[in-house]
């Protein structure tokens, strides 16, 4: 398996990006913001009742309005997210030989790594500069036998995010009235399905012109980001791009379609994408929580009373990510899209 960073790291010196890089779907134009709202997790904890409700208040916003928040105070020891960071690292440093075993058969394999083809609008076919490692870690955990160091850290880290994402949903929950633990049983939140994603973006001769993720929303409920603090994330809000600088030992976190779905539209999955630099190797650590497997997710019924009529069509969980992991063409319509329910 010749990824990404054996190219990157070959000793000809690239000057330009191979042709099979070229991303030539839109520019990549952003604008810094410091308005991505900066959520404390300690006040949802801390006993105090005005405190908890500005928690609320605060976390209610951000899913309506920007789909995108960062999170401090969250409670996870910057040691086990740095174990986690350096234990990624030490798997896309192993010899391609070793990592050669866990190329996909199928897109559903619970352990795989590699690069990634998308088709762009201009039905071109174009690799991503990234290398990833993929694993299906609840509610079963699998995990590659090298390098030691992942299994344990990410024994850790994903039992302390998942406990996280479970009480951010039940928040979530909260901010939309809905009856406490409505959320949890409805979709079998005991049985979550976890994704792990290591994404390895070495520096790239021509950042405008190869990309590491095009433009793209999240299937599940939350995803939890972090970083080994090269920035390289862009999230789309009011049509334009913005960077996400982050502070050290926070959590970026999003909300997926599964929870735009549930919601009837109040929470948004926004898009969001990878971008790279021509100085520095990005390590970014994502883990996407979802409703179990088996559970179907459609609008909440109180929240469709509310609104007066459903704005999405249910679907099982594992059939959505089934439609969504055979999905590589940019120009296809999502499948939030497509359960989409117009308004007469």
């Amino acid at each position: 398996m010749a990824g990404v960073k054996v190219l990157a790291e070959s000793p000809v010196v690239l000057e330009s990006v191979p042709s099979k890089f070229k991303f030539v779907n839109e520019p990549i134009r952003s604008s810094d913001s410091d308005s991505i709202p900066m959520i404390d997790f300690s006040l949802l904890t801390s006993g105090h009742p005005d405190q908890r409700s500005k928690f609320i208040q605060d976390l209610g916003k951000a899913c309506q309005e920007w789909g995108f928040f960062i999170l401090v105070n969250h409670g996870i020891p910057e040691n086990d997210m740095n174990a986690m960071v350096e234990a990624a690292m030490e798997f896309f440093n192993m010899p391609a030989e070793e990592k050669q075993q866990y190329e996909p058969k199928n897109a559903s394999d619970p352990i795989k790594c590699g690069n990634f083809d998308v088709t762009d609008t201009s039905n071109r076919t174009f690799t991503l500069w990234r290398d990833y490692l993929k694993l299906y870690v609840h509610p079963e955990f699998h995990c590659p036998l090298k390098p030691k160091t992942l299994r344990e850290a990410l024994l850790h880290y994903s039992e302390k995010t998942r406990k996280l994402a479970r009480a951010l949903l039940e928040a979530v929950s909260e901010t939309m009235r809905l009856e406490r633990g409505y959320m949890e049983e409805t979709l079998n939140l005991e049985s979550m399905f976890q994704l792990f994603a290591g994404n390895f973006y070495p520096p790239c001769p021509q950042p405008d012109h190869a990309i590491g993720i095009p433009p793209h929303t999240d299937h599940g409920l939350l995803t939890l980001l972090i970083h080994n603090g090269v920035a390289g994330l862009q999230i789309e809000h009011n049509g334009e791009w913005f960077n996400v600088n982050s502070p050290q030992n926070s959590i970026l976190v999003n909300t997926g379609d599964q929870l735009e779905i549930f919601s009837n539209g109040r929470c948004k999955s926004v898009k969001h994408r990878a971008v790279l630099n021509n100085e520095k190797t990005r390590i970014s650590i994502v883990v996407a929580n979802g409703p179990s497997l088996d559970a179907i997710v459609g609008p909440a019924p109180s929240l469709v009373a509310r609104d007066g009529r459903a704005s999405y069509l249910p679907m099982k969980y594992e059939e959505y990510i089934e439609k969504q992991l055979t999905k590589t063409r940019v120009i296809e319509k999502s499948v939030l899209e497509q359960l989409m329910i117009q308004e007469n």
